[in-house]
């Protein structure tokens, strides 16, 4: 979090929070009341001031007001970096490495990051399938079949060359990752909060 934000939190710590406002879709992009934050200004601010509470609700700390985020799929959507070998979050954090992945019964991959739970976009397909490894062989459409097959929680025989060692994926639904990952994708207001959804400063 910036400085600004920490003092105004000292200063008023009892604003209550906002839920139902903004959102994260897949591609990355921020949206207020389902329209898509197009000001690089107020971008850069989300970016920098994005968390997570011990709930595993993402937000973002506006001043002494959070804003809790639903989350079209995960908390973090990732795209390749102009060096072609490292990742970046779409809140400009690069990664060079992931402690797992994961892959959903679309073929969508998921990354556990030092940041979080991260999506890799769509577009980037090519690059997971130029690193996408079946018996150290590069994959085909047999084994990527075969490896959406698989019930959610298997590991599959396929791997993702990133980082110093491979990754070995694991099929994991969609639907299942919340759960698994600790994240939640439709934060609600707890008992104490209830009271106090979507009520704005």
């Amino acid at each position: 979090m910036e400085a600004w934000v920490s003092r105004a939190l000292a200063r008023w710590p009892d604003v209550p929070a906002l839920f139902g406002w903004l959102a994260l879709d897949r591609r990355g992009r921020w949206l207020i009341r389902g329209e898509v934050i197009t000001r690089p200004q107020i971008v850069d601010t989300i970016n920098r001031n994005y968390a997570a509470d011990a709930q595993g609700r993402w937000y973002f700390q506006n001043g002494p007001q959070r804003g809790y985020i639903a989350l079209a799929y995960a908390p973090f959507v990732l795209s390749t970096n102009d060096d072609g070998a490292t990742l970046q979050t779409h809140t400009r954090e690069r990664i060079a490495s992931a402690t797992a992945a994961y892959i959903d019964e679309q073929g969508s991959l998921l990354l556990m990051t030092p940041f979080g739970a991260g999506l890799l976009l769509d577009a980037e397909l090519d690059w997971a399938l130029a690193r996408l490894k079946c018996a150290h062989r590069p994959i085909d459409d047999a084994a990527l079949a075969a490896a959406l097959e698989q019930p959610s929680g298997t590991i599959t025989d396929l791997e993702l060359d990133f980082g110093a060692e491979p990754l070995t994926l694991i099929r994991l639904d969609r639907a299942d990752a919340p759960t698994k990952l600790g994240f939640v994708r439709d934060p609600q207001p707890s008992a104490d909060e209830s009271g106090m959804k979507k009520t704005a400063r």
